[in-house]
């Protein structure tokens, strides 16, 4: 059960708003028709199914709406009606949340609703972006050119996505095997090396160190627990407070290496992103506001808003984007040309693919250049456990030796 917020026109030409109880979106809708109400908008306020293990909605993914897309987008070229092609397609999925969706978009363009009113309902699913482009393609009767670059454009971000995935997943993972081996060190291999420290034996610094520091995990753990998941939900929090998102998405873009990986993914979504909505038909300043927040980035979000109120004062799209340091020369040469010869559109997806390009063989080669650096740093872990842990006992053989 779900809460939904509407507007509408009663019988007398009066406008109401309001709120009303139902399973889901198809549902409400039904009922306020049977009122008598024209709806004006609607939309989901909050649920109040209770969330289990059993119930939780999985997250459709952008390689199941970037097919979902071409599948329909081929149905409509076929011929087929969309009411029709859209109940087929919910039949077809195998995502169950996606599934419902799509049933319930298929219900509402058959009660009347146009496919962006539906679609603008699930705004988790249909971004801005997507919404945007439906809308230009059902009012220049180009749905189905819309849903096919819609396609190639969420096929191309998850590429890209993926691309900055293999980047992070082996020093993650190495990272991780790192601590797992010394949490076990810790609890389990230090107190044997302990009761092997014969009496009396002076302990350097480091070991004293390391066994200390092995007591407070073995007789503390629930603090050690209880801090490490404090620490991680403050994090997590702050990262999803304004403030800490802006910071963040600024922090990542100065990180070495990776700094440069991420802002070059940026500016291949940016890029790509604008290009297809001003090929989709979509108004130039619209298009950049949209790509703007579909970059991933709030910096290049912002700089792409600043430039817009310049823009709207009667400059080009090129000069206020150069200033805001963001865009690389190539990238605003590029944009300026487009400009010049009506060519923007076609000029932007060469920067995308020529960024993307980029972004790929500087992943392939990452994991060369850190592979030697984290061993070089788990070498440096172990070897320096295992020299406190055996330097007390070296010590103790060389003086009875000697």
């Amino acid at each position: 059960m779900s809460v939904y917020s509407y507007e509408v026109v009663d019988n007398n030409g009066n406008l109401t708003v309001g709120e009303i109880e139902a399973d889901d979106f198809s549902k409400a809708t039904r009922k306020l028709r049977e009122k008598g109400y024209l709806i004006i908008d609607i939309k989901e306020t909050k649920s109040l199914i209770k969330i289990s293990m059993f119930n939780i909605p999985r997250k459709v993914k952008l390689g199941e709406l970037s097919l979902f897309s071409r599948q329909l987008a081929a149905m409509l070229d076929a011929g087929i009606p969309l009411t029709r092609a859209l109940f087929t397609l919910s039949k077809q999925i195998p995502n169950p949340t996606f599934k419902k969706t799509v049933s319930e978009i298929a219900s509402n363009v058959e009660g009347g609703f146009s496919f962006t009113e539906a679609i603008s309902a699930h705004p988790k699913i249909f971004n801005t972006l997507y919404v945007g482009m439906i809308q230009a393609g059902e009012v220049g009767g180009t749905l189905e050119k819309s849903l096919l670059r819609l396609s190639d454009q969420l096929q191309k971000d998850k590429s890209l996505r993926d691309n900055i995935r293999t980047a992070s997943f082996y020093p993650t993972l190495v990272l991780a095997f790192a601590c797992i081996i010394f949490t076990i060190m810790m609890v389990f291999v230090v107190p044997i090396f302990v009761n092997m420290f014969p009496a009396g034996t002076e302990l350097p610094m480091l070991t004293k160190i390391v066994v200390s520091l092995s007591d407070m995990i073995r007789g503390y753990w629930y603090l050690w627990v209880i801090a490490i998941v404090a620490i991680m939900s403050g994090i997590r929090y702050y990262l999803k407070s304004p403030m800490g998102s802006y910071k963040w998405d600024k922090f990542k873009l100065k990180l070495p290496v990776f700094g440069e990986l991420i802002h070059k993914a940026v500016l291949a979504r940016f890029s790509r992103t604008l290009s297809t909505l001003l090929s989709g038909g979509i108004p130039v300043l619209q298009a950049l506001e949209v790509s703007g927040a579909a970059s991933g980035n709030l910096i290049v979000a912002e700089a792409v808003n600043n430039a817009l109120e310049k823009i709207q004062e009667g400059r080009s799209i090129a000069e206020p984007l150069d200033e805001s340091g963001m865009f690389p020369p190539m990238a605003i040469h590029m944009i300026s040309v487009g400009e010049e010869t009506g060519s923007l559109s076609t000029l932007l997806t060469k920067i995308a693919e020529f960024f993307e390009d980029e972004v790929t063989t500087m992943t392939k080669g990452l994991t060369s250049l850190l592979e030697p650096i984290l061993l070089i740093v788990i070498g440096i872990l172990v070897g320096g456990m295992v020299m406190a842990l055996y330097l007390p006992i070296f010590t103790a053989i060389t003086t009875v030796g000697g």
